[in-house]
């Protein structure tokens, strides 16, 4: 039997895009970018330099340092130099860049445009960006913060002022600095889509993440309160462990307080991506 002439051909028969399909595609996009296969290294080098170089100065500087100075340097000067505050901003500034570029390069480039035509679903789409970015970020958060803690404190042993793992508080400075990996990417990921343009959004993403939170005062409760707002000011909050006798400055936050922060932060910034990416225009 054969087919009536002029009936229309059977149409093709296509099973849908699954979630870990696109899941392996943002993982070969996120390699395919040149920035990105040396850009995380190179960032984890200087921060590790950035710790070694903090512990070597205090080893250099230690015959010289009052007994008060040694007395309360373990864990509190100990934890600094593994992680101190320069290693934040370069991690948070860098990290957050590419986060953002992600999803900028795309737009930029055009490719949004074939990406979208081949997966109209835009939601899961840019969720599969987002899952990939926070994982890679996240085990680079870790893996980074576990190198410069333990070459810093290999360095602060050498003279008897390394600081354990067992040491009250020092696995929350740690876990912190590693969640700010994650924190910064998501956050450059939701400015990117919003801005859409790769030095505006480097610009947003640094006064976002740096600038804003260091030049808030923390004397007036309203400064205040945006000031421990912000994902720098609640990581600082959670990685220093003072000494027994230092008086919080006013309007401290409490320590679950900084973890909501950052977890609000990664929510909103995805969020706020899954919501414009689903209603704007390429």
């Amino acid at each position: 039997m054969t087919a009536a002439l002029g009936a229309p051909a059977p149409a093709a028969v296509t099973s849908p895009v699954r979630f870990r399909d696109l899941l392996a595609a943002e993982w070969a996009k996120l390699w395919a970018l040149r920035a990105n296969r040396w850009a995380y290294p190179v960032t984890a080098v200087i921060v590790v330099a950035i710790g070694a170089n903090a512990a070597a100065a205090d080893g250099r500087n230690w015959p010289g340092y009052p007994q008060g100075i040694r007395d309360n340097f373990v864990p509190t000067w100990a934890i600094r130099d593994a992680f101190p505050l320069a290693s934040a901003m370069v991690l948070m500034m860098i990290v957050g860049t590419l986060g953002a570029l992600t999803v900028v390069n795309e737009y930029s480039s055009g490719l949004i445009r074939t990406t979208l035509a081949a997966v109209p679903a835009r939601r899961s789409l840019l969720a599969a960006k987002a899952a990939i970015l926070t994982a890679v970020t996240t085990v680079f958060g870790v893996l980074v913060v576990a190198a410069a803690f333990a070459v810093s404190q290999t360095i602060l042993s050498g003279f008897g002022a390394g600081v354990s793992l067992g040491e009250p508080g020092v696995l929350r400075s740690l876990a912190s600095s590693a969640v700010l990996a994650p924190v910064s990417a998501l956050v450059g990921l939701g400015i990117g889509v919003l801005l859409r343009h790769a030095a505006a959004t480097v610009a947003g993403s640094t006064l976002v993440l740096i600038l804003v939170p260091e030049l808030l005062s923390q004397n007036d409760p309203w400064t205040a309160a945006v000031k421990h707002a912000m994902p720098l000011n609640a990581w600082k909050n959670l990685s220093d462990i003072p000494p027994a006798w230092h008086l919080a400055a006013p309007y401290t936050p409490s320590q679950t307080h900084s973890w909501i922060v950052l977890a609000v932060w990664c929510l909103v910034a995805a969020t706020l991506a899954l919501g414009l990416v689903h209603r704007r225009d390429l």
